[in-house]
């Protein structure tokens, strides 16, 4: 692929015909930047230099001392709150993001994944897409607000917070543990939810209700092991082999709930063929069983249907020429909301068929409630989505990963992942090699959020059925 960078200039023409509403994308495009080439990552990175980097940024525009929160559980992970004041007559609500991101060796990457690169039409650098974007984007629109002197009738808050991609001193659990009055929100907003685009085409934009819970198990087998030219049938290897072997070949039975239900309703209807009826099908009373079985092929699909585990790392034996005297694996487990992760573990206990394989959860199960299809939050993200992409359905759904969001609803807060920031369904980066977000998508999302926000704060939205 032919590889150049575009002109600054002719980047923002570029956009601005698209958005037609965003006053200072070089501002925005300098926070984007800023906030990348801080490494945030949980081995050498600071979310506190980010968050003081925000900080001083909002304190520019206007913003005081009383209005910025800088604060952490360690030196290292900082978080920031910042507040946008409005009248008060209703309860405020939340924008989240996270500043931490992944690790990414400079050796995997194309470009150098902690500097801030703009090539053929896509912003290049990890965070890019998960979630230095996001968080960008709420403190440019933080900091557009202030200059226009826009009072909403709810206080608008803005946190950026560590660890959510892994580690000990999670933003949002800190934040909620010590200073919940900071955070606390009728609803948030947060990552989780992203335009989807086929074939060039905008095809959908979806909205995170609800995630799974990730839990992972260590599955054990010890024996007595020997010399390997005296083979014995119960060796640890085989035995945890089986065991695995019978973990491929189960699913977990169909379990949708209110979002996965209206999803593939509304998905069916943007399908075409034997996809399109399948889609329609799994959502009756009484459901054709090879529906369930066809739709269960598409791992993406398959992920939304039901729990799902699966084996991701496997060790065992210690010599070429000893039968092994321990097996060892992980099964990762990505459970339903509302399902018990106790029966969840019995029933990997029945699958593996083995009395002698331990089965011992590496981590708690952190379970959190789907966020109601609330129509004074959807009303808005539909009317913002067909004023600035007429006809794309907005259609909830839960993700497969997890997000902060969890957090936030079990400390009683909805929370709705969406962000308006469209990208092929086939190209998707987070976590991985050359990470990035097309330009033109990135400010577009960013007037997304903006009069998204805005609706929801300053008047009380159209009742709708979902």
């Amino acid at each position: 692929m032919r590889l150049f960078h575009y002109p600054l200039g002719a980047t923002f023409l570029l956009i601005s015909t698209a958005c037609m509403a965003q006053p200072d994308q070089k501002l925005t495009r300098e926070i984007f930047k800023e906030m990348i080439e801080i490494n945030t990552t949980h081995s050498t990175g600071s979310t506190t230099k980010a968050a003081e980097a925000v900080a001083a940024r909002l304190k520019a525009a206007g913003y005081t001392d009383k209005d910025i929160f800088l604060g952490g559980a360690a030196e290292n992970k900082g978080n920031i709150v910042a507040r946008l004041k409005g009248s008060g007559k209703r309860k405020p609500l939340l924008l989240l993001a996270h500043l931490d991101v992944v690790e990414a060796p400079r050796v995997d990457w194309t470009t150098d994944p902690f500097k801030f690169e703009e090539i053929d039409g896509f912003y290049y650098a990890r965070g890019s897409s998960d979630d230095k974007a996001m968080a960008s984007i709420f403190v440019a629109n933080m900091i557009r607000m202030k200059k226009e002197k826009f009072t909403p009738d709810r206080d608008i808050i803005m946190a950026l917070t560590a660890d959510e991609e892994g580690g000990e001193h999670n933003g949002v659990k800190w934040l909620l543990e010590n200073h919940k009055e900071l955070i606390d929100a009728e609803y948030a907003i947060n990552e989780g939810g992203r335009g989807q685009e086929k074939d060039g085409k905008k095809i959908l934009n979806q909205v995170q209700m609800s995630e799974k819970v990730y839990q992972s198990f260590t599955l054990n087998v010890v024996n007595r092991g020997g010399h390997s030219s005296q083979p014995r049938k119960d060796n640890a290897i085989y035995r945890l082999a089986k065991a695995l072997d019978n973990l491929g070949k189960f699913d977990f039975p169909l379990a949708l709930n209110e979002g996965t239900r209206v999803y593939f309703e509304k998905s069916s209807k943007l399908e075409e063929g034997q996809l399109a009826a399948d889609m329609a099908e799994i959502v009756k009373p009484n459901y054709d069983p090879e529906a369930l079985k066809r739709l269960s092929v598409y791992p993406n699909y398959n992920a939304l249907l039901r729990t799902t585990c699966v084996a991701t790392m496997i060790s065992g034996g210690h010599a070429d020429n000893a039968l092994p005297q321990q097996a060892t694996a992980t099964v990762n487990c990505r459970i339903l909301p509302g399902q018990d992760p106790v029966m969840i573990k019995e029933t990997l206990i029945k699958v593996f068929d083995d009395k002698g394989i331990t089965v011992t959860a590496k981590n708690d199960a952190n379970m959190s409630p789907p966020s109601p299809l609330n129509p004074d939050v959807f009303k808005p993200i539909e009317t913002i989505t067909q004023k600035l992409w007429p006809g794309v359905p907005v259609v909830p759904t839960m993700s497969t990963g997890a997000t902060d969001g969890a957090h936030l609803r079990n400390a009683g807060i909805p929370t709705y992942g969406v962000c308006g920031i469209f990208g092929d369904i086939t190209d998707s980066r987070a976590h991985g090699k050359d990470e990035r977000v097309n330009v033109k998508a990135y400010y577009e999302g960013q007037e997304f959020l903006y009069q998204l926000v805005k609706e929801m704060s300053q008047k009380t939205s159209v009742k709708r059925s979902y």
